[in-house]
């Protein structure tokens, strides 16, 4: 057994804005195992400024893991805690190279094409009238749940975009999230929180930034808003500080991205904590190819959870991987009839 890594740069499509700034492109790097005559893939993707692991030693840890591939994926998944998309990628290798398709890690009846995933559209940050058009596309593209980055245009606006879509669609017909990525100031958060109240949101997500965990519990008591947690759950590594997270802080739902939390493996305990404590619950990519995104996909639906998930970002790339997933009304589906095309010529290997 052998592997390598390549490193491939992702182009967005357009530049995509959140409240920490607006992204051009997107670095992920894939881990390739050879056994015999058979080939394993997996996506290890970081997002700077925000991942845990985006550390100076990645590409070195990267090479270790390679240099270190016969130890297994257990003993390479505890010895690499503090990385967790090395994590995942070493997940999604093992399984793509023990699979009889490299790329059908996880059959069930959403890779037969008999079952959908029901997933949110995402809306970017941008100015008002670019929002206002990706609302009303993702609208007549049959989305029944939207996902606004809120945060960083003036709030008023925000509140205006809001209330556009609350003109035209009411809460049965469409639900709205808002993920904040932690931009309300803590003294303001709640009188911002209760000015949305009024629009009937689904949830806020993170509305202040990560480490506040005092305040981050005394707004989940008040919010008239159900709170999700996400960037939160980024570098809690040990199983009983996951734990004692939730139990402070105790959140309406939490966020969960493979990722950046160490894989499936690390994400299953998240959820086995949050339904011992009667938290809710979601799955979402954190910006990876096609290829992680449909490992992500296969083992979400394994999961049985009917809420809307956030995998609907395929199509954000120019030069993403022609793939079996599509969209079609707000539903991601698996159509085996087209085929996987995966070339990393013409960017950058290792």
């Amino acid at each position: 057994m052998k592997a390598t890594y390549q490193k491939y740069i992702l182009n967005f499509k357009n530049p995509s804005g959140t409240s920490r700034g607006v992204l051009n492109i997107k670095e992920t790097w894939f881990l390739i195992i050879e056994q015999e005559d058979k080939k394993g893939i997996g996506e290890c993707g970081i997002l700077r400024g925000l991942s845990a692991d985006d550390r100076p030693d990645y590409e070195e840890k990267l090479n270790w893991t390679c240099q270190n591939i016969h130890l297994g994926k257990e003993k390479l998944w505890e010895q690499l805690m503090e990385f967790p998309s090395i994590q995942f990628g070493v997940e999604m290798a093992f399984q793509s190279l023990a699979s009889l398709n490299p790329f059908l890690l996880f059959p069930s009846e959403f890779t037969e094409g008999k079952k959908t995933i029901s997933i949110n559209g995402l809306i970017w940050m941008g100015e008002p009238q670019f929002m206002k058009q990706q609302i009303e596309e993702k609208l007549a593209q049959g989305f029944h749940c939207i996902k606004l980055k809120i945060g960083a245009i003036d709030f008023q606006k925000e509140l205006d975009l809001l209330q556009f879509i609350r003109e035209n669609f009411d809460e049965k017909s469409i639900e709205i999230r808002v993920d904040a990525n932690g931009a309300f100031n803590k003294t303001e958060a709640l009188n911002k929180l209760n000015q949305l109240a009024g629009f009937k949101l689904h949830s806020i997500e993170q509305p202040i930034f990560v480490k506040q965990s005092d305040s981050m519990a005394e707004l989940c008591r008040k919010s008239p808003i159900p709170i999700a947690l996400d960037e939160e759950l980024i570098g809690i590594f040990n199983y009983s500080e996951k734990e004692a997270l939730l139990q402070k802080i105790k959140p309406q739902f939490i966020i969960l991205k493979p990722s950046f939390i160490g894989g499936f493996k690390g994400t299953k305990e998240w959820i086995d904590l949050a339904e011992k404590y009667q938290i809710g619950w979601w799955i979402t990519s954190a910006l990876e190819s096609n290829i992680g995104l449909n490992t992500i996909a296969q083992w979400t639906f394994l999961q049985n959870n009917s809420m809307p998930q956030g995998l609907g970002t395929g199509g954000l790339y120019t030069n993403n991987f022609d793939c079996p997933l599509e969209v079609k009304n707000g539903q991601l589906q698996y159509n085996s009839e087209i085929d996987w095309e995966v070339n990393f010529d013409n960017n950058y290997s290792r």
